[in-house]
């Protein structure tokens, strides 16, 4: 194979597509240090927040389920 053929497409990769890389590269790492924006917290609390709720909602249906139906959980566990 001759290496005068790949001196061609070697410069336009190391013209055009190495730096482009090399700047998305730092960007991106640049944005993972940075941590999360404030919209992102903001987001990520309220997330929180919901999922709490929704935990405490489960554990009241599970309590109102017990004393209604004990047998519910037997019920429906997975056979094996």
């Amino acid at each position: 194979m001759n290496p005068d053929i790949l001196i061609a497409p070697l410069i336009l990769f190391m013209i055009f597509v190495a730096p482009i890389w090399i700047i998305m590269h730092y960007r991106s790492k640049k944005q993972i240090n940075q941590g999360l924006s404030e919209e992102e917290y903001k987001t990520l609390n309220q997330l929180i927040a919901q999922a709490d709720r929704m935990a405490h909602r489960i554990e009241t249906l599970e309590k109102i389920l017990d004393v209604e139906s004990p047998e519910w959980r037997n019920k429906h566990e997975p056979q094996r």
